[in-house]
């Protein structure tokens, strides 16, 4: 019997999709639920499995765009597995290649190479194993982590056979110049052309469409970040023994605007024709860096968690985002938007709305700088804050004073649990 793969809609308002790779060979078996492909929409990343076991033939290549329905694939399930295959979750051409090398033989510790760390020269960044989705997604169903695949690579003595599939290799593995190669880069007179993303492409006239309908504005502050970073460095390991996750500056920068929404409405409302909508909640979206583009998922009802609780919901958001597994509806409906461009060194910037909201707060690195204190010249970290809004429905003076009011809870962390309000103000009800 032969079934046909069909590309699955992915949301509604899509009617076309880019295949993004196979994540199989041409003409191999697969298993039931393994996942076979990846499609790029103008929102997401998502994989395709299996619906039986077979030989998968493909109708389809990567970079084309197809419509939602239409087949990639046929499957035909009376085609017998190999001769001692198990649950393979992977035959892409270097895991195949990789399964022929010897193992490694059982030896006394000491004769095994040292462990070396797997670092850059003049680098203090470890280097990640460049996983595909199968091989990481195979090391998650079977309780594993990147980190013990690394240990396993170091401790790991290569043979003969392992040097000779280098060798023949080596010519197919392009090494980033910046980071193994630096200064060795000959540049030559070609050029090369490649087709945009179905997502690259939609985050280009979003971006576009934003800069052309809205009146868009940006207003700056600073933040001293002295007693943010005191309370990170006190509580620092009671709060990551007790949550089991580390206490970041992401979760106050969450919980300040999530109060300073609570005061100034407008910068958490949205045009809708020509009406306004006040939001009663606050959905914070949060820019996620990722391979595939920016992405923002988005952290429900964020006035009503504590700070480990948006440090858990940021960093199971991110990672997911990062991983092709977040859904459509967890980048949907957010109210504000936070991006973090302090993280690749930005030190000011002026962010873009993420449509239909209205504002979006920039963060940026955290530098020291001399800051003038009771009259007296101080050295504290400083970092520079900027507040991008739609100039139609947020006036002056509330952008200004939220993002005011943004640095003084942050300044103030004392603040955050009184409503933006000063701690005896609220104590005498005044």
């Amino acid at each position: 019997m032969v079934i046909e793969v069909k590309v699955p809609s992915p949301g509604e308002s899509i009617s076309e999709v880019q295949l993004a790779s196979w994540l199989v060979e041409e003409g191999s078996y697969v298993d039931k639920d393994q996942e076979i492909a990846e499609i790029d929409s103008d929102k997401a990343t998502l994989s395709i499995s299996a619906e039986q076991s077979g030989k998968i033939t493909f109708l389809a290549r990567p970079g084309e765009s197809i419509e939602v329905g239409s087949v990639i694939a046929k499957i035909d399930t009376k085609a017998s597995a190999p001769a001692g295959k198990k649950a393979a979750k992977s035959a892409e051409p270097s895991e195949k290649a990789a399964d022929t090398s010897e193992k490694p033989a059982k030896t006394d510790p000491e004769k095994l190479m040292p462990p070396a760390p797997l670092t850059v020269e003049n680098s203090k960044e470890e280097v990640r194993p460049n996983l595909s989705p199968l091989a990481r997604k195979l090391l998650d169903n079977n309780g594993l982590n990147e980190q013990e695949f690394i240990d396993l690579i170091r401790k790991y003595r290569f043979s003969k056979k392992d040097v000779e599939f280098f060798l023949s290799e080596k010519d197919k593995i392009q090494s980033p110049p910046t980071l193994l190669s630096p200064g060795t880069w000959k540049g030559t007179r070609e050029s090369e052309r490649q087709k945009m993303s179905t997502l690259r492409l939609k985050i280009a006239d979003r971006l576009v469409a934003v800069k052309n309908e809205t009146a868009m504005l940006t207003t700056f502050n600073e933040v001293n970040m002295t007693p943010i970073m005191k309370i990170r460095q006190q509580y620092r390991d009671a709060f990551s023994k007790k949550f089991d996750i580390n206490l970041g500056f992401m979760s106050f920068f969450t919980k300040a605007v999530t109060e300073a929404l609570q005061l100034f409405p407008q910068v958490n409302a949205q045009i809708d024709g020509d009406e306004i909508i006040f939001h009663h909640f606050t959905d914070i979206g949060i820019a996620v860096s990722t391979p595939k583009g920016l992405m923002v998922p988005v952290i429900r009802n964020a006035e009503k968690l504590s700070l480990a609780e948006i440090e858990m919901k940021i960093k199971d958001l991110a990672e997911r985002a990062r991983d092709n597994k977040i859904t459509l509806d967890e980048m949907k409906g957010g109210t504000f938007t936070i991006t973090n461009g302090g993280v690749f060194g930005s030190m000011l910037s002026t962010p873009i709305i993420n449509p239909p909201q209205s504002a979006i707060l920039g963060m940026h690195n955290i530098v020291e700088r001399p800051v003038a204190v009771n009259g007296q010249v101080e050295i504290h970290p400083v970092m520079f804050v900027a507040l991008s809004y739609d100039h139609r429905i947020i006036d002056g003076k509330e952008s200004v004073s939220f993002l005011v009011k943004v640095k003084e809870m942050l300044e103030n962390p004392a603040k955050m649990l009184f409503g933006g309000k000063d701690p005896v103000v609220a104590l005498l009800g005044l």
